[in-house]
């Protein structure tokens, strides 16, 4: 009852020039004249992470054993993340202002006059509350009696003072002879979390700030603010997902390299060029967040994709010079210098014309402006980036880690280090035998004719 919704609808985004955030900020900027209201704007979002309503859409939860010992962590938590520049519309969802009614017995008292605590309980229920007191039985139905009292009665808490509970000698007692009526304040609604009384810190990124800053600022307002050991802090909602995300995101990241390395590593029956081909992968991580900081965008969720997405696109480039590099020395006897060198060359066109049909793909990704471009601006930008940096360098690197790997892998193996010697030279029997097929051509052909 003391909280109001308000739903605003823009105008197509075709319409304005002005984003959802934009607009928010105007918005906010205007009801900040309003006294007496606190006005909080939150776009609205397709997908919905978050099961418990809040004031902003990133939740810190406090939950222990003790609901007033977490009410007062959490309010010295909001001052203290209040002050942050990082985070803006910082509050709780506990609200201490409801008006509450203490019956305090005096049980000496209420012995003496013959009334029990089960007397007064029921008198209390039965004048505020409502209980099943029978049941009548028809002969086709049932029905359940029940007793409450009028609600001319019970309006205000001063209803109290008519109140009158009945003794064990069968006379009435007023509730006010035994009892003294204390009125204090007490919460308007108690939120629990795993059974145990829990208050949730929202709060909103300012203008120009991630989340993991929001996090990092939450993590150093806890240890100031100290938490007791009966209390303990989790993230909700969207922070929630987030830091999960972050956990999980160096494994997946490791398991896609060491998949991309056992299929190379099959594909080319060497342990060594796999290691060529993987090299190409930072120079695609370093492009994707350079690009992402000179168009001032945050490393999210969407951008990791493009990066994971760079892993594929990036290593084909090294793939098409190793894989031809390496046909060149097993079958013609090339040395490892020239077999680079010529993969370099003729390669050089298959992998323009690879690099430019990924990045002309994601260009609109990058450019557009329409609904939604929000999620989709950090995918393309992180795409046209990874490869524009990797593209520059892996031309140059590629073929001269593939060279220091192949002179390690011939120190490995015993084998002449000398990367322009040939690895496997045509041996001199290889003329003499081809001549003498030559000259005794006719009868090798009729003897396979004949066989």
């Amino acid at each position: 009852p003391n909280a109001g919704h308000l739903k605003i609808v823009l105008k197509p985004r075709s319409q304005r020039d002005a984003t959802a955030t934009e607009v928010i900020a105007r918005l906010a900027g205007a009801s900040k004249a309003v006294g007496g209201v606190n006005v909080i704007f939150r776009p609205v979002q397709e997908v919905q992470i978050a099961t418990r309503t809040s004031r902003a859409p990133y939740q810190y939860t406090l939950s222990g054993t003790n609901g007033a010992d977490v009410a007062r962590v959490a309010e010295q938590l909001v001052k203290r993340l209040a002050n942050d520049p990082k985070l803006v519309d910082v509050g709780t969802d506990l609200q201490n202002g409801g008006l509450k009614a203490l019956v305090d017995v005096d049980r000496a008292l209420a012995g003496r006059l013959g009334v029990s605590m089960a007397q007064v309980s029921d008198a209390l229920n039965d004048a505020f509350g409502q209980r099943q007191i029978s049941t009548i039985y028809a002969q086709a139905n049932q029905y359940r009696v029940v007793l409450e009292a009028s609600p001319l009665y019970n309006r205000d808490p001063s209803a109290l003072d008519r109140v009158w509970v009945p003794s064990s000698s069968g006379t009435q007692v007023q509730l006010s002879t035994i009892a003294k009526i204390v009125r204090t304040t007490a919460p308007l609604s108690v939120a629990r979390q795993d059974q145990f009384p829990a208050v949730t810190v929202s709060y909103n990124l300012a203008l120009g700030a991630a989340l993991s800053d929001a996090i990092a600022s939450i993590e150093a307002a806890v240890r100031d603010v100290g938490l007791p050991h009966t209390i303990s802090g989790t993230y909700s909602g969207e922070a929630a997902e987030f830091t999960r995300a972050l956990d999980g995101q160096p494994w997946l990241i490791l398991a896609a390299i060491v998949c991309i390395y056992l299929v190379l590593g099959v594909l080319y029956e060497s342990a060594i060029h796999p290691l060529t081909i993987l090299t190409t992968l930072p120079s695609a991580g370093i492009g994707a967040v350079l690009a992402l900081y000179v168009t001032g965008l945050d490393l999210s969720v969407v951008a990791l994709i493009g990066v994971i997405l760079l892993m594929g696109i990036v290593k084909k480039n090294a793939i098409l010079m190793i894989d031809f590099a390496l046909d060149a020395e097993r079958d013609r006897g090339l040395s490892p210098r020239a077999a680079i060198l010529e993969a370099c060359r003729l390669r050089f066109r298959p992998i323009m014309m690879t690099t430019l049909a990924a990045l002309l793909g994601a260009l609109p990704l990058a450019v557009e402006s329409g609904v939604g471009s929000e999620l989709r601006n950090p995918l393309g930008i992180t795409i046209i980036g990874g490869l524009l940096v990797s593209q520059l360098l892996t031309l140059y690197t590629t073929p001269v880690i593939y060279l220091t790997l192949e002179r390690l892998r011939a120190r490995l193996a015993g084998e002449p280090s000398d990367v322009d010697l040939p690895r496997h030279p045509v041996s001199a029997a290889r003329p003499a035998a081809a001549m003498a097929g030559t000259a005794g051509s006719a009868p090798a052909v009729s003897a396979a004719a004949k066989e």
